[in-house]
């Protein structure tokens, strides 16, 4: 019996350790499957990846490029209305000296202030001098301030070229936009405290108070004035620049272009001898013109000459005789003797 339970026991023993082995078998194996299959997943997603990276990286470079020109023309074009903005609101006075010269002067004269008019301008000043009826060499001339829509500036001076010979243009801009601004925030500054000051009128109970409260609100309208002429004075300025416009009346027009040396030569020698030929006109005319004058002036100066002989005569004629007399004293002393 003993021997029979040992047999019996080794035989549990076996199937047990049997059991146990099997088990670490499918165990492992279970894990083996489990981590093929992971592996597998990993691969999966990581080809997975590579082929979207490779997806991308095969995108159209034209696309890209496409975008980059789009939002670059938007910044492009957001730069240049910001810079259009800017220079809409700055300030700007613009003042132009303009010297030409003209053949006619009554058709440019009356050019000028016909488109003058038409650009909705003005003549501020006016000045004309319209020569000698003695000399010949006498022009007129004119000098006009003239004020023309700043808008408009352009087109006015550009008409001004055509009927006329310009000679010398000099062109200057002033930028006040600071200046403008500061009168601005100044003059709202202002108005808060002439606002302010009206209520604290309304709430004075006592005359000092009331006394005082009105001798700043009349300092405040004063400077609020001041800064209101101001601003009107620079308004009027930028909307409306300044010509200072000199004409002159020629015989001929004075070349404005570049010459050659033979060009130069023949046009300095026309020159001279158009100025001899002038000269001698105006000698002629001139010596016509101041011929009685130069007769009355002969006449007197022939009395003069008559006259002074004549006294130089008399004055002889006594000196002679105070002589001869003196003479025959004498010769009647040494007869005597």
């Amino acid at each position: 019996m003993r021997k029979n339970r040992g047999k019996w026991r080794s035989v549990i023993i076996g199937l047990a350790v049997a059991v146990m082995l099997t088990g670490c078998g499918a165990s492992a194996s279970e894990k083996a499957d489990y981590a093929y299959a992971t592996e597998s997943y990993d691969n999966s997603s990581y080809a997975t990846d590579d082929v979207y990276m490779m997806n991308m990286s095969e995108a159209p470079m034209e696309e890209a490029m496409t975008e980059e020109a789009v939002e670059e023309a938007d910044v492009q074009e957001t730069g240049a209305q910001q810079a259009e903005m800017q220079q809409s609101n700055r300030k700007l006075i613009k003042n132009v000296n303009l010297e030409v010269e003209t053949e006619n002067f009554d058709e440019l004269y009356a050019k000028v202030n016909e488109k003058t008019e038409a650009l909705g301008g003005y003549v501020e000043n006016s000045y004309i001098y319209n020569g000698s009826s003695y000399y010949s060499n006498d022009t007129r001339d004119a000098n006009l301030t003239i004020r023309i829509p700043a808008e408009n500036l352009n087109v006015f001076l550009s008409e001004v070229s055509e009927a006329s010979n310009v000679i010398s243009r000099n062109d200057s801009v002033t930028d006040v936009t600071l200046q403008y601004v500061d009168l601005e925030s100044k003059k709202e500054a202002l108005i808060i405290e002439q606002d302010r000051l009206l209520e604290l009128l309304e709430e004075a109970e006592t005359i000092e108070d009331i006394i005082a409260l009105e001798g700043r609100l009349s300092e405040v309208r004063y400077e609020l004035e001041s800064m209101e002429s101001q601003l009107r004075t620079l308004d009027n300025q930028v909307s409306y620049s300044t010509v200072y416009l000199y004409i002159q009346e020629v015989a001929k027009l004075t070349p404005v272009k570049e010459q050659s040396l033979g060009e130069k030569i023949v046009t300095g020698f026309t020159e001279s001898l158009y100025g001899v030929g002038k000269g001698l006109l105006d000698f002629a005319v001139g010596f016509i013109i101041k011929l009685p004058y130069i007769v009355v002036w002969a006449v007197v100066i022939v009395a003069c000459v008559f006259i002074v002989k004549g006294i130089c005569k008399v004055h002889k004629k006594r000196k002679a005789k105070k002589q001869m007399a003196k003479a025959e004293k004498v010769k009647t002393e040494t007869e005597a003797k």
